[in-house]
Formats: C-alpha cells, structure tokens, sequence
C-alpha cells in the first residue's frame, strides 16, 4: 500500500524563492499549503500550479506558524538569511559566526527581525522539543525575482534592458556571492531529509564585485548602457560570502549553476516580463 504524501505549508510560497520551493515540492510528490499575503508576493508566479490536485494557495498572511507546527507536530523550518552575520569581519562567514549588525542602523530592523526568528526557533527546539530547521540564505537570483525588487541583479538588469544608467553605489568594489535559484532550492529540500538543528548556510563561495556584476550583465545584456556611481548606503555589507563546509558534510551539497548560465536564464526571463508588461 503506498503511502500517502507529504504535506508541506509555505508561508511566503508566492514569493521568488516560496514559489520555486512549492513549485519543487510538487514535482517530488509533496501536498503543498501555499500561504501568501501578496504583499510582495505574486499570484502569477503560482498560477501555473494551481490546478495541481495537491496545491492550495492562501492569500491571507500567516500568523504564529512555530505554533502552528508545535500543535500539528509538523517539521518546522525557518528561511533565515545572511543578513544576521551584518556587517561580517570575518570572510568566510561560518555559522558559528555571530555577527557584526548594527541595531541602530537603517538594515537593523530587518537583521534583528531574522535574528530573533532564529531565536524563537532554537527555543522552541530546546523547549517544546520541536522538530526545526534553519537555513541562512545568502543572495539568491533567477526567474521570479520582482522587477522592482530593488537588489543588485534585478536593478542592475532592468537599467541594462532598457539602455538606462546603470547605478552602481560606492566604487563597486563590495562584493556578493550570488547563487543560482534551483541550486538554492535543491539545497534547501535536502534540509527536510536531515536530522540537523543548527543553523546551514546556502549560497556560492564566489565572489564578485558589484562593478564586476554590473559590468557583466551589461555585456549579457548587449547594452548600451553607461555606469553611473552613488554613494554607498549606510551600513551597507562590504562583502558577503558563506562557509560552506557545514553544507558540504550535512547535505552534500553545493550550487552546480555557473552565474553566467544563471544569469542568461534571468535576463530572458526579464526581457519577456517586460515585453508584456
């Protein structure tokens, strides 16, 4: 007798990564809760799964899910970032890293938020004796990213597609780790499969300067467009890039996704977003 499906709730599933998340879950047989207020999230970005026998989507927002998990006796896992290492002195960033965040600064709000998600996290873990996961996602980009997101890649490509400036802040020397969206997920579903609490990172261990990255997708784009400088935000990271050896023992994971293949599949992706906008 075979047995019946997971389930699995998404909170955020209508967003850039929760739909590829649901999106993938589907594929591997899972029951799939999407739970999206859509305030950032997309009804079309779930649409083509919406007539999936196994998929709900919600358009209400989520509320005490740690709660919710506690009474249902359901996994827990936490999409944390890498924003809770702040501002990092140290490079590459471990998990056993805890951080340089500024809790007055213009990002604190944010970093102190996933901070204290962790938090709660671990204590109902250690409390309640939940079953939890914890994942710190460092830059993540592909298909699905809002136009307007307002991040590096999706600035960066839509100044290029339109021949427009393109803004690069500071002297562009900073520099992030981008890691491909399918490489991210595969990463987080091998998550669900260990017996693991501590907290993962996921993401590339390369590097590339802002101006490199805008320089790049310039050239992808065959644009015409001219580089621009603005001065660096306050508190903004100097560099980012994740440890990955917790990752490489725990799941035996790490992106296989060039950044140019990644990037090529964005900008079409983009290009036709704004072709039918």
């Amino acid at each position: 007798m075979p047995l019946p499906p997971r389930r699995a709730v998404v909170t955020g599933g209508a967003g850039f990564l929760g739909s590829h998340l649901c999106e993938r879950l589907l594929a591997d047989g899972w029951r799939v809760v999407c739970v999206d207020n859509l305030v950032t999230g997309a009804a079309k970005n779930v649409a083509h799964l919406r007539d999936h026998k196994s998929f709900e989507s919600i358009q209400h927002g989520t509320h005490n899910m740690l709660g919710l998990a506690r009474a249902k006796k359901a996994l827990f896992l936490l999409a944390s970032t890498s924003e809770v290492y702040g501002d990092p002195q140290v490079n590459p960033q471990p998990e056993t890293y805890w951080g340089n965040v500024n809790p007055l600064g213009p990002r604190a709000v944010y970093d102190e938020a996933k901070r204290a998600a962790e938090a709660f996290t671990m204590a109902y873990h250690r409390t309640h004796g939940m079953t939890t996961r914890i994942i710190r996602i460092f830059n993540t980009f592909g298909p699905r990213m809002r136009v307007n997101d307002g991040r590096a890649v999706p600035n960066f490509l839509l100044q290029a597609l339109k021949n427009e400036p393109i803004t690069v802040y500071g002297d562009g020397s900073q520099t992030r780790s981008l890691c491909y969206v399918d490489d991210l997920i595969e990463g987080v579903v091998r998550l669900l499969e260990v017996d693991f609490t501590d907290p993962i990172n996921l993401g590339t261990a390369d590097e590339i300067s802002m101006l490199q990255l805008a320089t790049r997708i310039r050239d992808l784009c065959g644009s015409s467009s001219e580089l621009v400088y603005k001065p660096l935000p306050e508190d903004d990271p100097k560099q980012r890039r994740p440890d990955l050896t917790r990752a490489r023992r725990v799941l035996g994971w790490e992106p296989r996704t060039s950044l140019e293949a990644g990037l090529v599949r964005t900008i079409a992706y983009f290009r036709d977003r704004l072709t039918t906008r």
